[in-house]
């Protein structure tokens, strides 16, 4: 009985062991077997991420062209206005007048004070007030439009700026042309006495136009005196004109940075990211 019975434990001690080795080598093939699932790396996050490098990258290499052709320009403008003054003739090529921007030039006439026309409100220095813009009838007869410059607010309600400057006078400016209006200027009221922004043609009707052999041609004065004549001018309400300089804007620089910075920082999460989604598909062991 007691052999039957020592048998009997032996064989159920080897079935065990038989059970558990048989288990050990299912679970040691499912884990060399078993592979996570894999997702797809390539995602709608991917795709805007690797668009953005290249837009911005775009973007930034059309700036760098612009900053060129604008640091070309000024030089260019840099070099007519540093050029010996010229005198207008008679009867100015309106068209070619573009190609004269910032260039110097001699006028000598007498102004036309009843037709002077404020323009603006401009500030100068924290103080408020307009630009004095009257026609030049010059010895010729023909009459162009001056810019004569700043005059403070206070004297522009009953004064018609002719202080100072009686007879004939020789100026020296530079030519310009229409300021550009943005989408922020208010509309010109010429019947008010309003120019918020120089509308060469609109200005030279209401000076007289072709009757008065008035030319839609705009010089911007020229003030190269010292800064003690220049307060004593505005203290008298006498316009003070610009300096001798070119004022185009040139931002380029700012954006190329912006956009380059962008198009790198972008570059950089999307190389991360990549990264991220590939080791997250590797196979992985089960655990035990």
């Amino acid at each position: 009985m007691l052999q039957r019975l020592a048998a009997s434990r032996s064989r159920w001690r080897d079935t065990i062991m038989k059970t558990r080795r048989w288990l050990h080598s299912e679970d040691s093939q499912a884990a060399q077997s078993y592979t996570a699932r894999k997702n797809s790396w390539f995602g709608p996050t991917i795709f805007v991420l690797g668009f953005i490098p290249v837009f911005t990258f775009a973007l930034g290499t059309w700036q760098m062209q612009r900053l060129q052709w604008k640091v070309a320009l000024i030089d260019e403008l840099q070099e007519k206005l540093h050029r010996e003054p010229i005198f207008l003739p008679k009867r100015v090529n309106l068209s070619v007048v573009p190609e004269f921007v910032y260039r110097r030039v001699l006028l000598r006439g007498r102004w036309d004070h009843k037709h002077s026309m404020l323009l603006g409100p401009r500030v100068r220095e924290g103080s408020h007030g307009y630009h004095v813009v009257t026609p030049l009838i010059r010895s010729d007869g023909s009459t162009v439009l001056v810019d004569r410059g700043f005059v403070a607010k206070e004297f522009t309600e009953v004064d018609t700026f002719d202080r100072g400057e009686v007879g004939e006078v020789e100026i020296l400016g530079m030519l310009r042309t229409s300021h550009t209006r943005n989408s922020f200027t208010p509309n010109n009221k010429p019947t008010e006495g309003t120019w918020y922004w120089a509308d060469v043609d609109a200005m030279a009707d209401y000076a007289g136009g072709e009757a008065e052999h008035v030319q839609p041609v705009f010089v911007e004065q020229i003030y190269d005196g010292s800064s003690q004549d220049a307060a004593s001018r505005l203290n008298k309400g006498i316009p003070l004109g610009r300096a001798a300089s070119v004022d185009v804007r040139n931002a380029h620089l700012s954006y190329v940075i912006t956009w380059f910075s962008l198009s790198a920082f972008t570059a950089a999460m999307l190389a991360r990211l990549v990264l991220k989604r590939r080791a997250q598909n590797h196979p992985r062991p089960l655990p035990r």
